[in-house]
């Protein structure tokens, strides 16, 4: 079973062809440099250059895989959350495809499909599992029991963790996108006495997280930071800060599920202090610890593909409507439904 996954929630533009036997082929282009002198994406620049690059990387993936749209046996495409008119042109030429050749139109949760891209890998978790979910907009913890079986744990109640490393690191005059600059800087910086910075949120009970009043300690620390080196110590500070507390979350999230298995998913997913630190406890814990590689950790189509074909091998085919929602809860998804025979 052949299915083609299209990715155009926001500013990456992907395709992927994900089969029975694993991952056949993916391929993206990113718009960072056509965003960066805005510091931000704007949405219609990303609609339009979205338009122009998709169907070339579908024809791309094909070539890779060897295989002709005939032989697909549906098409995933991101329906929500994201930019809605980015995520039209994924769904329209989605549409198009599996009209064309009389497939199953696959609509997928993008935050679903960051919860299964640690399944690209091997080895990979078996359910059920915990996961650390910290895209750019996103952080949830979330115990996962199959497909479509979610329990939202915890949630950021204002900024995301990705928003809270972008906003400091705008604050600290680094370069669009942030958060990647940020942790790089970071990684000149020392333990100093000068920046201490809260863990928000962990003296007291609940599994719910709190950025922005990180962002707004750096602001008010900020006037201290004479020279670079100041810069990336308040850097290391403020990242340390923020790893602690998904790393405390972590901890007692799986301590109140009696979990065994930690998946970290989501662009933030790629950091490296991050990884460290999670990789540390799972050793301490005894706990199995999984990432999906770097270039998985961000959009991409691999996931959307993965997330599709888990959907079609596991249930009825979906019935071919065509939607797009720039708001989504992941709360709202069910299981597949089973095939009656």
């Amino acid at each position: 079973m052949n299915i083609l996954g299209i990715e155009t929630s926001c500013d990456e533009t992907a395709a992927a062809i994900y089969s029975n036997g694993g991952l056949l082929s993916h391929t993206l282009h990113s718009q960072v440099a056509l965003h960066a002198e805005y510091g931000g994406v704007v949405p219609e620049l990303a609609s339009r250059d979205h338009v122009s690059r998709i169907n070339p990387l579908i024809r791309e993936v094909l070539a890779q895989a060897g295989l002709t749209a005939g032989q697909l046996d549906g098409v995933a495409y991101t329906a929500g959350p994201g930019l809605i008119g980015a995520l039209m042109v994924g769904a329209s030429v989605a549409a198009g495809i599996a009209t064309a050749h009389g497939l199953p139109l696959i609509p997928v949760h993008h935050m679903e499909a960051h919860l299964l891209a640690p399944m690209l890998e091997t080895p990979h978790p078996e359910f059920p599992f915990l996961a650390l979910l910290v895209s750019g907009g996103h952080t949830l913890l979330v115990s996962v029991r199959g497909v479509g079986r979610y329990e939202i744990l915890g949630e950021s109640l204002d900024d995301a963790v990705g928003e809270a490393f972008d906003k400091t690191a705008k604050l600290l005059g680094l370069p669009y996108p942030g958060g990647p600059y940020l942790a790089k800087l970071a990684e000149g910086g020392r333990l100093s006495g000068a920046w201490k910075f809260p863990r928000p949120m962990t003296d007291r009970p609940g599994l719910d997280f709190s950025f922005s009043g990180l962002k707004t300690a750096v602001l008010t620390a900020l006037p201290r930071a004479q020279n670079d080196q100041d810069r990336a110590d308040l850097a290391w500070a403020f990242q340390e800060a923020v790893t602690d507390t998904l790393a405390i979350k972590c901890m007692r999230a799986l301590e109140q599920t009696g979990l065994e298995q930690l998946v970290v998913a989501g662009g933030v997913g790629a950091n490296r202090r991050l990884r460290e630190k999670l990789g540390e406890l799972a050793q301490r814990q005894g706990l199995r610890l999984y990432f999906p590689r770097h270039e998985f950790c961000t959009d991409n189509a691999a996931m959307i593909a993965y997330a599709g074909w888990a959907r079609r091998s596991e249930g009825r085919a979906p019935t071919g409507k065509l939607f797009t929602t720039p708001r989504w809860a992941i709360s709202e998804l069910l299981p597949p439904t089973p095939v009656i025979a």
